[in-house]
């Protein structure tokens, strides 16, 4: 008895490839805006629920530490059991856990959303790279389309906190969850309608012990950042967070590297390129939500101003990835992802430092061209940063590199919140100056730390 395999599904025209590819940005969008959305509410929040500083932070941190948590598995199972069909699944626990955060009475509750919606957005990160790179046969093509991809994240991420403070002088804090529920709804029809079902060439075994290994290591890690500051850095409870820290984290290594079929293959870090690309990642969003999070204590805390003036601030940002953004992609497939890097590092680098010595008299044109700077700089960084990561490697695991890259985005975002928030938390409006000029140099030094990452990116070809 023979087997008949299907045949492979036909090649899509250029029309529909670009057409799954804004479906899958649209998704995307929604992943990125709910990362940083929230940053700007944040005041309010802690007013309504009667939280302070290090609650508001696992309100963002619920969320990306569960996201990066499990989206390398994500993109297992998407291959497994098919990419459209855990997209789909992503979408509906995200819609479903929005409306369980729009509705929380309490800040328990609330932060319990947050980590759900983690799991459906984990779902919906990898699984779209993966459907991208698949529907786009032709290299110089992909690249463009990675360009894009990355472009659509990284303008989401920067137009959140404009967004968030429209919503919230308008509807109150509770509308940056109900508005994804329609655009939730939206995809869902979009992809059923637009985006055919594919899997992976040989679907691969998950690995739950380095899923569970590799999820402790992540929330211990930040919880020890956002808690570390109140119960002491050298207390016992720090203390066994510091040695579970270590044994899960030198437990995930040992498993890893020992496993046929790895939750995460610690051989493509022997890639210089990729390595650094994964650091990259890593201090990009960890300038992006220091930025976010400083700016927004330091306009409605030392300022005063509303949630609407603290986001449209950051209209200059948001202004600077969108037009360049898509620029920093086609540079990207002309010539190469080293010059972009070097471009995004040098401006993220120059806001950073032009912050350092930011004050309640401080002129706020300053603050706009520093934001303005960081945006541009954030713009270019995305797509040079995953053409990096995916470069030089075969379509089947550019899935298993772009899952990893995305995890590094988030645990970015994870420690530049809570860092951020470690600073501030206690400060008042007089000293959140002085507080804040620590996150301003490390905005700074990841900026620079771009430059590494542009030399060991891949020359552009001749």
């Amino acid at each position: 008895m023979t087997t008949t395999l299907p045949a492979p599904p036909p090649a899509l025209d250029a029309r529909r490839r670009w057409t799954v590819l804004a479906v899958c940005a649209l998704s995307m969008f929604l992943v990125g805006l709910d990362t940083t959305i929230v940053n700007v509410g944040l005041p309010r929040i802690g007013q309504g629920l009667g939280a302070g500083v290090r609650g508001l932070e696992w309100v963002v941190d619920a969320y990306t530490v569960v996201l990066a948590g499990l989206l390398i598995a994500s993109g297992a199972l998407a291959d497994r059991y098919g990419r459209r069909r855990v997209f789909q699944c992503g979408l509906a626990v995200f819609g479903a856990a929005s409306l369980a955060c729009a509705a929380a009475p309490t800040l328990g509750l609330l932060v319990a959303a947050r980590a759900v919606q983690g799991v459906g957005a984990s779902m919906l990160s990898p699984v779209a790279l993966a459907i991208v790179v698949n529907t786009m046969p032709d290299p110089r093509e992909r690249a463009r389309a990675i360009g894009v991809w990355a472009s659509v994240f990284g303008l989401s991420m920067a137009a959140g906190p404009v967004t968030g403070g429209w919503l919230i002088s308008a509807l109150g804090w509770r509308s940056v969850f109900w508005i994804n529920v329609p655009v939730v709804l939206g995809a869902l029809a979009l992809v059923a309608v637009f985006v055919p079902e594919s899997r992976g060439e040989r679907a691969r075994r998950l690995d739950l012990p380095g899923q569970v290994l590799l999820a402790l290591t992540l929330a211990v890690a930040v919880g020890l950042l956002i808690e570390g500051p109140r119960i002491g850095w050298v207390s016992p409870p720090a203390l066994l967070a510091y040695a579970v820290l270590a044994g899960a984290a030198g437990g995930f290594v040992r498993v890893e590297r020992h496993r046929a079929e790895p939750l995460v293959d610690l051989g493509l870090f022997r890639r210089p390129a990729f390595a650094s690309a994964v650091l990259g990642a890593v201090a990009v969003f960890v300038a992006l939500n220091v930025t976010l999070l400083l700016t927004t204590f330091h306009l409605q805390h030392a300022r005063g101003w509303t949630p609407l003036a603290s986001g449209l601030a950051t209209l200059p940002m948001a202004l600077g990835a969108t037009l360049c953004a898509p620029w920093s992609g086609t540079l990207v497939a002309r010539l190469g992802p080293r010059r972009p890097l070097y471009v995004a590092g040098g401006f993220i680098a120059t806001g950073g430092l032009c912050l350092v010595r930011l004050g309640p008299d401080t002129d706020v044109r300053l603050l706009l061209l520093a934001l303005l700077l960081i945006g541009i700089g954030f713009g270019f960084a995305n797509a040079p940063i995953t053409n990096t990561a995916v470069g030089g490697l075969p379509p089947s695991r550019a899935g298993v590199a772009g899952a990893i890259t995305s995890t590094a985005r988030q645990v970015g975002s994870a420690v530049g919140i809570a860092v951020a928030g470690g600073l501030v938390a206690g400060a008042g409006p007089g000293g959140l100056a002085a507080a804040s000029r620590p996150g301003w140099l490390l905005v700074a030094l990841c900026g620079f730390g771009l430059f590494l990452v542009a030399r060991a990116a891949r020359p552009a070809r001749t």
